[in-house]
């Protein structure tokens, strides 16, 4: 089912992510996709902010993956920045182990780069400009 968001400023995209956070189960993958500057990076620290994880929420750009542990359980959140990367690069980074642990969250900024590999599972998240000070932000 198809949800349509309007947002006027970066604590509301901020405020969403950390919506879908706290409804996150083990096994979430949330991929984000849109232009540059369209709040990717705010949504997913929102996001990262509700689960209680350590900061800081930083995009990991040129790391690619970053790993966050949950505090006293056995689970991780993976953030990961597919703007400069391949299908194959995020193979070869342990992709297949990271996505077969049922424990593991994980978020994907720039995720339509790597389609071809996100399970169907998965929850798309479009971020759109309506003009220089509203979002419109479509979860499927």
């Amino acid at each position: 089912m198809e949800k349509e968001i309007i947002t006027y400023n970066a604590q509301e995209t901020k405020k969403l992510g950390a919506k879908l956070g706290a409804k996150m189960k083990k096994g979430g993958i949330v991929c984000l996709s849109g232009d540059l500057g369209m709040g990717k990076t705010t949504f997913a620290q929102g996001f990262l902010e509700e689960l209680k994880l350590t900061g800081p929420y930083t995009s990991p750009t040129f790391l690619i993956i970053k790993e966050y542990d949950f505090k006293r359980r056995n689970e991780k959140v993976y953030h990961i920045d597919a703007y400069r990367v391949k299908e194959e690069d995020i193979l070869t980074l342990g992709w297949e182990e990271i996505l077969n642990d049922p424990k593991n969250i994980i978020i994907i900024e720039w995720a339509e780069r790597i389609k071809k590999i996100i399970p169907a599972k998965a929850i798309w998240i479009n971020f759109q400009w309506l003009d220089k000070n509203r979002r419109k932000i479509i979860i499927n």
